[in-house]
């Protein structure tokens, strides 16, 4: 038996896979309905679920005014992605030169015939311009893997699906922190701050109040979105509490360790 591996006999068989799932697809189209009922269900199905389905972002633009961002997480990328139906998706590292790498998260809906990629950079250098370590490069690419994915995901399954669920899933998650279990979701926010290198004072600091009594219910919505902006990659913790340039995670790293910080937790 002679096994061939040509480009041209790879690039017929893809085509040929290919033209399955999009027959297949034009068979069975999705329930756009049913599916954003699915994906709702599974995003709400309980609060630490809900906590992580999106996140929370500020940026100030050339005028100095801050906006607000919200969007939807890698987490909820995962769950759209499978209960849109009739879709696909695929990430791998595509360069690293040494000082950055590169992620490329591809996702294509069979249904519409429409393919999108995206591509994430970042930095594996210390602000000294020292290389990171291997496990933290994987680390790092992993990181970037991971929101490329979600930015693929979320540029097929149209935004005004995505704003919707948004809307709802915040809604949500702002019922399941408020009245009787304000108190504890606070502290447990709070703690989880900590284990991010965020002190207590740092984060009354950024809501502008004084005591934790003080953290509202919509305050806390906003504080685990950020909480997982931070974990995902898309922001760090002296970007948004310290007003700092963005850094590298092991100089982070680094100055968590010479505040006496116990743990500090990276994506």
């Amino acid at each position: 038996m002679q096994i061939t591996d040509s480009p041209d006999m790879i690039a017929g068989l893809t085509r040929a896979e290919i033209d399955v799932q999009i027959s297949t697809a034009k068979r069975f189209p999705r329930d756009i309905a049913k599916s954003l009922r699915n994906i709702k269900s599974l995003a709400t199905i309980d609060q630490e679920t809900m906590e992580s389905m999106f996140y929370h972002l500020e940026r100030k633009d050339i005028n100095g005014e801050t906006t607000d961002i919200d969007g939807l997480s890698v987490r909820m990328a995962e769950i759209c992605l499978t209960c849109w139906g009739n879709i696909k998706a695929a990430t791998r590292i595509i360069a690293n030169d040494g000082k950055k790498i590169t992620a490329q998260g591809v996702c294509y809906d069979l249904e519409n015939n429409v393919a999108v990629s995206s591509e994430v950079s970042r930095r594996i250098t210390t602000k000294k311009g020292f290389t990171y370590s291997e496990d933290m490069q994987i680390v790092t690419g992993n990181a970037a893997a991971a929101i490329a994915f979600r930015n693929s995901v979320f540029k097929v399954i149209p935004k005004a699906v995505t704003k919707k669920l948004t809307d709802e899933i915040r809604a949500e998650l702002s019922k399941a922190v408020s009245g009787d279990k304000l108190k504890k979701s606070r502290d447990k926010t709070l703690q989880a701050f900590r284990k991010l290198g965020v002190e207590e004072a740092e984060v009354l600091s950024y809501l502008g109040i004084k005591s934790k009594d003080g953290i509202s219910s919509d305050m806390l919505v906003k504080l685990i979105g950020i909480g997982t902006a931070i974990k995902e990659g898309s922001t760090t913790a002296d970007e948004v509490f310290r007003n700092s340039p963005e850094r590298p995670v092991e100089d982070r790293k680094d100055e968590m360790r010479g505040k006496g910080a116990k743990s500090v937790e990276m994506m």
